[in-house]
């Protein structure tokens, strides 16, 4: 059998542009499809990872502002606590401070109307002392309180003509004030008892209608009083003395 090699040389030349052919217009074509579409799954995969992370890092953040607002609730729950506490403290305080102040005006106005009660208690009783004496002296010896007063003088100025001596100083002048214009009689003792008890003085005499009843003797910077206020502080104090029992003995303890 013999071989025509032109023929196998022409079928081997077919096979060649058969092959060329295919490769050039067949898995070229194929292959750059093949390479697009690996390289657009490449694409679509680093998208869906970055679209991943941008995912995971907005979650972080959502989750980092939940924390956050939380922390902030939680701060402006604990603020205004802090400021309802400080609020009812104040209040309290206030509250306090009020009654307290209720409690000290309360006792302030029970003072003034004891001292009140106390006073007019106290100039009733001197009035009524004032009377008294008037009486007891018109009916024992018909004379004023004053002309009393300076009948005894003499016996009350010797224990301390020694002080009013000092006290004058280089003053040479007595001053002896009565409620009323005093006797001459009553005037012309005082100034024998002034002149035996502290030589050198005059005794000049006033009246005063706004001063107590009584004698007031001044000699330089001292005096000494005789009026019915002086004699009604020993009867003021044991007065006071005896409503502060009272009152005290009115507070009984509480008991079951």
């Amino acid at each position: 059998m013999s071989i025509d090699w032109i023929t196998v040389i022409a079928q081997i030349a077919n096979f060649l542009v058969l092959v060329w052919l295919l490769k050039r217009f067949l898995y070229r074509p194929i292959l750059d499809g093949i390479d697009a579409r690996e390289a657009e799954i490449k694409r679509r995969m680093a998208e869906a990872g970055e679209a991943e992370k941008k995912a995971q890092a907005a979650e972080a953040e959502f989750r980092q502002q939940q924390k956050q607002l939380l922390s902030d609730q939680d701060a402006v729950v604990k603020q205004a606590l802090r400021e309802s506490e400080d609020q009812r403290d104040s209040l309290l305080a206030e509250a306090r401070a009020k009654l307290e102040q209720e409690q000290q005006d309360w006792h302030k106005h029970l003072e003034r109307e004891r001292q009140k009660f106390t006073a007019q208690l106290q100039r009733t009783g001197e009035e009524t002392l004032l009377e008294l004496t008037r009486k007891a002296l018109r009916d024992l010896a018909d004379e004023s309180l004053e002309e009393a007063i300076v009948r005894h003088v003499s016996a009350r100025l010797r224990p301390i003509a020694g002080e009013l001596s000092d006290a004058a100083g280089d003053s040479k002048e007595a001053v002896a004030t009565t409620r009323n214009t005093l006797p001459e009689a009553a005037q012309a003792l005082l100034l024998a008892d002034v002149k035996s008890l502290l030589p050198g003085i005059n005794l000049r005499f006033e009246s005063d209608p706004q001063q107590s009843p009584g004698l007031v003797l001044r000699v330089g910077g001292a005096q000494v009083a005789w009026t019915v206020d002086s004699y009604t502080e020993e009867f003021d104090a044991l007065l006071n003395e005896r409503m502060a029992a009272g009152a005290s003995g009115r507070i009984q303890p509480t008991g079951t």
